[in-house]
């Protein structure tokens, strides 16, 4: 939602970047590691991390030197290249130890890795005295509840997609509920601008809308956000049978551009001054 300017660093760090990203992926297209249910969910610490470093590059927080390899767009690269890593390095490890789950490697060394991301930024919201973790608590805690929400009207409509699309599916759909939700709650109670063009049109049309004095102009961006997300898991259920390896690597994207920024406005508004905090738990009706 709110970000920097997207600039393109010198070629001394594009090269390199882009040498560094297509040596991984061919290396991952030879070995060819198996997909399984998991796979998408287990990246899901990488995609967080990947918002992390974005936003501590907003910061400043990076020596001039590297801070580059950590830019609006630089930042994806980056953490692609060390999640695809960590992908190869996992299935070696799985093909000399028989019984050892590659997904669950890559998902407890990417959320090791992300959790010490999160407690520094934490850590350097409280030293400014601007820590708030109001906002990704409660903001997590809905779009979970509209996840949830939303697969079950799947799972009774479409019995068929929510089972056979499984964990990938459900991981999808939350994605980009928090996303929505993260940006409804920053427009609706902070203040805050939307940078995507569409996604502005959708806030600024509904909030011409009647609703709009008594429940904002969210709203329709969370439901638009979901509907898509659903629409997507219902159209990717035969794909998934006929090439399932292919078909979740391609989930794994579409679930990344939700649930990257997604994670980025929350952690974005922890930082936030705290009398902001105070008055949304003012206009909940707790204070």
């Amino acid at each position: 939602m709110v970000g920097g300017v997207y600039t393109i660093p010198s070629l001394v760090y594009v090269v390199p970047l882009l040498l560094a990203f297509f040596g991984v992926a061919a290396l991952l297209w030879a070995i060819q590691p198996p997909t399984t249910d998991w796979t998408v969910v287990s990246f899901a610490p990488w995609m967080a991390i990947g918002s992390v470093l974005f936003l501590l590059d907003g910061l400043e927080a990076y020596p001039a030197i590297v801070a580059p390899l950590f830019g609006p767009v630089t930042v994806y690269v980056t953490t692609a290249i060390f999640a695809g890593f960590v992908w190869i390095l996992m299935t070696f490890v799985a093909g000399i130890r028989k019984g050892f789950d590659i997904y669950y490697g890559v998902g407890v060394f990417g959320g090791g890795v992300a959790l010490m991301l999160v407690v520094f930024l934490f850590l350097t919201g409280i030293n400014a005295q601007t820590f708030n973790p109001v906002y990704p608590v409660f903001g997590t805690i809905v779009a979970a509840l509209v996840t949830a929400l939303a697969w079950v009207v799947l799972s009774l409509t479409y019995t068929d997609v929510a089972r056979y699309t499984g964990r990938t599916g459900a991981f999808v759909v939350f994605a980009h509920s928090l996303d929505g939700v993260s940006t409804a709650l920053g427009y609706d109670l902070l203040g805050a601008g939307e940078r995507t063009p569409l996604s502005r049109v959708i806030l600024e049309f509904s909030a011409t809308l009647p609703t709009a004095e008594y429940v904002g102009a969210g709203w329709l961006f969370v439901l638009v956000k979901v509907v898509l997300a659903l629409v997507i898991v219902a159209a990717f259920r035969e794909y998934l049978e006929e090439s399932p390896q292919r078909a979740r690597l391609v989930l794994a994207f579409v679930a990344a551009v939700g649930f990257g920024p997604g994670v980025y406005n929350l952690l974005q508004f922890t930082l936030t001054d705290q009398e902001i905090a105070f008055a949304i738990v003012r206009a909940l009706g707790g204070a």
